[in-house]
């Protein structure tokens, strides 16, 4: 399997992982990232092609399991979670003004009961992926949009995460009526991090995924997709 999954640990007190997630976003962002070449297309995540190439994982505490099986006659990742919280990460860079649209699909097998989202105590989600930018090497010049898929809240609302307000978060979809069905999501990250941020962002540098549980410390099983970066 082409690009076996580099494996960092990190334990940290949980309340303040998505802090030190951002922190550790820009330690990557100011080494060397991974060269695109710009066009109608850009491929972040080949799980179709069973290729793993360019993606780490990073881990907070424990290891959500990720790896790639067959499903429907079709390569995808498998992410399961047990009051563990780790991502894969992959740097990138993606001209937003050539390609600024994001594409994937996604499936998630059960959502968590019961976590308050908004709280630093319910920081968890079934699945979600990260798209960062960075201005500088300070904490405060690196954002982030986690397009999740919620336990409880509204379809289409966003809020400051509970830890930082350098991340947002965007309620793709919500609640268990979708469980087990494999939808497909696009957005405009351009678009998004200026109706969120009100700033014009021209680059993106890491696109991350995680299905996390150390807060509710229940379980979770979600796939993702392929991913990648569209003109249209």
């Amino acid at each position: 399997m082409p690009g076996k999954i580099k494996q960092t640990d990190l334990h940290i007190d949980m309340p303040q992982k998505s802090r030190y997630l951002l922190i550790y976003f820009i330690a990557l962002i100011s080494a060397p990232s991974l060269s695109t070449a710009q066009g109608e297309r850009i491929d972040i995540g080949r799980f179709s092609h069973s290729d793993l190439s360019g993606w780490e994982e990073k881990s907070f505490l424990n290891h959500s399991h990720y790896n790639l099986i067959q499903a429907n006659g079709a390569t995808v990742l498998k992410a399961q979670t047990s009051a563990a919280a780790s991502g894969l990460y992959r740097k990138v860079e993606i001209d937003l003004n050539k390609t600024p649209f994001i594409n994937w699909s996604w499936k998630i097998d059960n959502i968590y009961q019961g976590n308050n989202e908004r709280s630093k105590e319910g920081d968890d989600y079934p699945a979600r992926l990260y798209v960062v930018i960075s201005s500088g090497l300070f904490f405060w010049q690196t954002k982030s949009i986690n397009y999740v898929w919620s336990n409880n809240q509204a379809v289409g609302s966003s809020w400051d995460n509970a830890y930082t307000n350098h991340a947002k978060m965007v309620a793709i979809h919500s609640g268990s009526k979708k469980t087990g069905l494999w939808l497909t999501e696009k957005r405009n990250v351009h678009k998004d991090f200026k109706q969120l941020f009100g700033e014009e962002i021209s680059k993106v540098h890491i696109i991350a995924i995680m299905s996390d549980s150390d807060n509710a410390k229940q379980s979770a099983t979600a796939y993702y997709g392929d991913i990648y970066f569209s003109a249209e």
